[in-house]
């Protein structure tokens, strides 16, 4: 195939940024959209191009392009450059485009943000990092740098504070872009990078792909004011001194993508439906949960539910458990390791807490004989465990029932909020956080279901963090809103008890929650967000919303 200049370009670009759509590659190389799908569909034929399809719950599904082997001794002859300078000076060997497609679903969200910069700049050039507190570097014109970090949903909170302190001593670029997940973690993020020698602006990374590239969703660390993207580039300052990584030890060129007789678990991301990704997700927030409760909050059918299991089993993803007379479902170490891998986070650290690999596999399965320590506990609980998900699946139904969208789905691990207070790190570890978008605008929950608080004396001790947590500023910094306790009781006389202890407590911490208490069988008749609900304050039934 004969190549043009234009080509030639193409060729640079992806081997620069494998994996690429058509759009986004326009984009960065400047040529015309009619000319860029023509020519790829011209390479791609002539085995210059490899591609996979990928998708998720936030992208539309969309063919990603790389360079194959032949691609990659081509753009070597045209530059006169030996084939080994090529795999060792940019991302094209099989070894990088294993980690990239690993990491693919957060991979397409930092180029849904390169395209929409390179609307406003230009020339403007990305380069990928592997390790270190940085995912990508964008090059500006006029030596401006701009780094790029994604906070993944399964990144550990105390891992990504060490991530963020360590970008703050990294020097050579002007400004820092920040995608968050969700709200709350973003404005814990904007505290870790408040003060930082560079300007630091974040974004909900949903905001960056649904919302207009000239849409004003870039909050600084400080303030309320939002900005454009171009805006946002426009501040960064001249910089030096970000050195490239040293390259691989070990490059090879790369293999054709359809020559793997057996799938690696590398290419999941490409494979995997976006349904199917968030089943899995919500497998790994919601351990141990049954399939009616999980098709509650994925909201699907049991029919559909049964064959997307059956394809992450077959993938050796999830596992099924039968434990209490019930299934029960839980990520296999290969799941888990996916998880973490897209996410950044450490492998080591998610299969030591998470792992449901027996550790005796001659023994009988039992909360002791599970490697994790989370799902251990989450095991020995498993009644607690149960009712949570049994809440959480009921309350996803009513809010699709209402038209209501479910903006958070925290689980306890997520849900927990750290403050300090009189000199001491305090906390709230509740059993779930919620947020929804409801037609009068945002709420947001914490959920507390309680087995166990019987006694005057164990109600207050519960009620203690929350009284600590609400007599701060906190609630309202982490959220936006001020969240409702909901609190969830086995019988209707422990209710009744707790609202009598509750109004004592608040008089005597002179602070006032924002408290509603009911029961079991009183939720489940009337629903989590019916009129099952009634305030310390006032008996008579309320809705949450």
């Amino acid at each position: 195939m004969r190549l043009y200049e234009g080509d030639i370009e193409l060729l640079r670009t992806l081997a620069a940024a494998p994996f690429l759509d058509r759009s986004e590659l326009a984009a960065l190389s400047g040529r015309s959209r009619a000319a860029v799908y023509e020519r790829v569909d011209l390479m791609s034929e002539a085995g210059l191009l490899d591609s996979v399809t990928h998708a998720t719950a936030l992208l539309q599904p969309t063919r990603r392009y790389c360079l194959t082997a032949r691609g990659v001794r081509r753009l070597a002859a045209e530059e006169q450059s030996p084939v080994i300078r090529l795999l060792r000076t940019r991302p094209v060997s099989e070894q990088w485009r294993r980690l990239l497609l690993q990491r693919l679903d957060a991979v397409a969200a930092i180029y849904r943000l390169t395209e929409s910069a390179a609307q406003s700049v230009s020339p403007l050039r990305l380069r990928w990092f592997r390790a270190g507190p940085l995912d990508a570097v964008l090059d500006l014109p006029e030596g401006r740098r701009v780094a790029i970090v994604r906070q993944g949903q399964t990144a550990d909170r105390t891992a990504f504070a060490k991530r963020i302190h360590r970008l703050r001593e990294t020097r050579g670029f002007g400004a820092t872009l920040l995608l968050s997940p969700d709200e709350t973690r973003l404005r814990q993020a904007q505290r870790l990078l408040g003060g930082a020698p560079v300007l630091g602006l974040l974004a909900l990374e949903r905001d960056l792909i649904r919302c207009a590239p000239h849409a004003a969703i870039w909050r600084p660390c400080s303030g309320s004011t939002r900005m454009t993207l171009h805006e946002a580039l426009s501040l960064a300052v001249p910089s030096s001194g970000l050195s490239d990584e040293p390259p691989l030890a070990h490059v090879s060129t790369p293999r054709d993508l359809g020559s793997w007789k057996r799938h690696p678990n590398w290419l999941l991301p490409a494979r995997l439906s976006p349904t199917e990704k968030r089943a899995l997700a919500l497998i790994g927030d919601w351990l141990w949960i049954r399939p009616a409760h999980l098709a509650g909050v994925l909201a699907v059918s049991t029919r559909r539910l049964a064959h997307i299991l059956s394809r992450l089993q077959e993938l050796h993803l999830v596992s099924r458990v039968n434990y209490d007379r019930a299934p029960r479902l839980s990520l296999t170490d290969d799941g888990l390791a996916s998880l973490a891998r897209r996410d950044r986070a450490s492998v080591g650290n998610a299969r030591n807490r998470w792992s449901t690999t027996p550790i005796r596999p001659a023994h009988p399965f039992a909360w002791r004989n599970v490697r994790g320590a989370r799902a251990r506990q989450l095991l020995r609980h498993l009644d607690h465990t149960d009712s949570v998900h049994r809440f959480v699946a009921a309350l996803s139904k009513h809010a699709a029932a209402e038209s209501l969208e479910i903006d958070q789905l925290d689980p306890p691990h997520r849900a927990s909020r750290y403050f300090r207070l009189e000199g001491a790190v305090r906390s709230v570890q509740p059993d779930a956080f919620i947020s929804l978008l409801a037609h009068g605008g945002k709420r947001a929950y914490f959920l507390e279901y309680e087995r166990r608080a019987v006694r005057p004396v164990t109600m207050a001790a519960r009620l203690a963090p929350y009284l600590r947590y609400y007599g701060s500023s906190r609630p309202l910094e982490d959220h936006g809103v001020i969240p409702t306790i909901l609190i969830v009781f086995e019988d209707e006389v422990a209710a009744d008890h707790f609202r009598r202890v509750a109004r004592q407590e608040m008089a005597r911490a002179a602070v006032e929650l924002p408290l509603l208490v009911s029961d079991r069988r009183t939720v489940e008749r009337l629903g989590p967000l019916g009129g099952a609900w009634a305030s310390p304050a006032h008996p008579r039934p309320i809705s949450p919303l």
